[in-house]
């Protein structure tokens, strides 16, 4: 079939489309991860000195940028649309977060959502695949104390040991609130016959739309960050509470991710932009953490029935179009997340201008005047964070 004029405008479009923003997105990281990395450097006297203050910058710095990787999607039209619990009302407390994974574009989905979510994104912790670790946000997650899993059995055992020392060295004197984990170990395409082997080996419910959840890394930290006695058993000498200044963990949000038709939004597609715009729906559950049982049978079993509720969930979604109500309500209520673009604009501006003051800088007196640059630059930033609750609304007449 001979393609038409009009055909070959909209590739034509559409290809210089993708060329520009990918072009857009390698200029973004240039200038917005060494500028993090070189802020932090700066301020390492700070976090000798004061070390509460320096990772409330750094969880500042670290949310910009994932309000940067927002800001790709938001702009090509891939928005979210959010349904359940209210997850806003627990924004203050600890909780894990328990998310069905389904493509790369999972995490930029969440990345976005929780932008309005008050401190979340910058006093949050994520437990990813090893292999983000070696992509160009690789060393922001590293900094910031993000825990990163290497899947399979030969390292089962070695992984979980790791994440307790992770979790008791970095998650609360990083004063850490949320912790996002993907339960099912890799993407539902890729997990989805071995766990329907496995549901028919051991006599489990047969899921299309989800895997079966692993266990451990979940018991880990429930066993490491939730209080004494606030499951039903004592935590013992495992669990790492601040005196007097957190309450451990207090809530599991269960987050059930949702795309039109199934097809979920992969990285590429969030940075090139190629596909039409797209609403990504997130159902929310809040449990108490006194309600999830501690040992490891049952723990799991209610892991599990987790899961098969998100497979009704997701069943229903692709049949209708909607979520289904909350337990109590007639009528299921979606809220729309929407950002700023002035602020998102804010944000990208002084990653630029961080990165033109230190290329200036370089061109006019070399590695040392880059250095100097940033330090001028981190004095700035800081003591504005510092002296200000709400530095966004200093920088950009915007709220945070």
């Amino acid at each position: 079939m001979a393609v038409t004029l009009e055909q070959a405008q909209r590739v034509g479009y559409t290809f210089l489309k993708a060329l520009l923003r990918f072009a857009f997105m390698v200029a973004n990281n240039l200038v917005a991860i060494p500028s993090y990395v070189l802020y932090l450097i700066v301020l390492q006297p700070l976090r000798v000195l004061d070390s509460e203050s320096f990772w409330y910058i750094e969880g500042v710095l670290f949310k910009w940028l994932l309000a940067m990787v927002a800001s790709w999607g938001w702009w090509a039209g891939y928005t979210v649309v959010e349904w359940g619990d209210d997850v806003k009302a627990v924004s203050e407390d600890e909780a894990v977060v328990l998310v069905n994974h389904q493509a790369t574009g999972d995490v930029c989905t969440l990345m976005m959502c929780l932008q309005d979510k008050g401190t979340v994104v910058r006093q949050m912790m994520w437990l990813m695949d090893h292999i983000f670790k070696y992509t160009n946000f690789g060393i922001v997650s590293l900094i910031h104390g993000d825990f990163f899993i290497r899947q399979g059995k030969a390292h089962r055992d070695q992984q979980l040991v790791l994440l307790k020392e992770h979790l008791e060295k970095y998650y609360r004197s990083r004063n850490r609130k949320w912790i996002v984990l993907f339960p099912e170990g890799g993407f539902l395409r890729k997990r989805r016959e071995t766990s329907q082997a496995f549901a028919k080996k051991n006599n489990l419910p047969f899921l299309q739309h989800v895997t079966l959840p692993r266990l451990g890394a979940t018991q880990v930290i429930l066993k490491t960050l939730v209080a004494p006695q606030e499951n039903g058993t004592p935590a013992g000498g495992d669990a790492v509470i601040k005196e007097s200044k957190s309450k451990g963990l207090q809530w599991v949000i269960d987050a059930t991710i949702a795309y039109p038709k199934g097809e979920p939004i992969d990285i590429q597609t969030w940075i090139l932009g190629y596909r039409q715009p797209t609403v990504t729906h997130v159902h929310y559950r809040i449990f108490p953490i006194k309600d999830v049982p501690a040992e490891p049978e049952a723990l799991s079993q209610w892991l599990y029935q987790r899961f098969i509720e998100k497979e009704d969930l997701l069943t229903h979604f692709y049949e209708t179009g909607a979520f289904p109500p909350l337990q109590g309500q007639t009528k299921a209520v979606s809220r729309e997340m929407t950002l700023s673009n002035l602020w998102l604009v804010g944000i990208q501006s002084l990653a630029f201008l961080s990165g033109a003051h230190r290329a200036g800088a370089r061109d006019l007196s070399g590695a040392d005047g880059a250095i100097f640059a940033t330090a001028q630059s981190a004095v700035v930033v800081s003591n504005t964070l510092i002296s200000n609750p709400d530095p966004i609304r200093v920088l950009f007449g915007c709220v945070l």
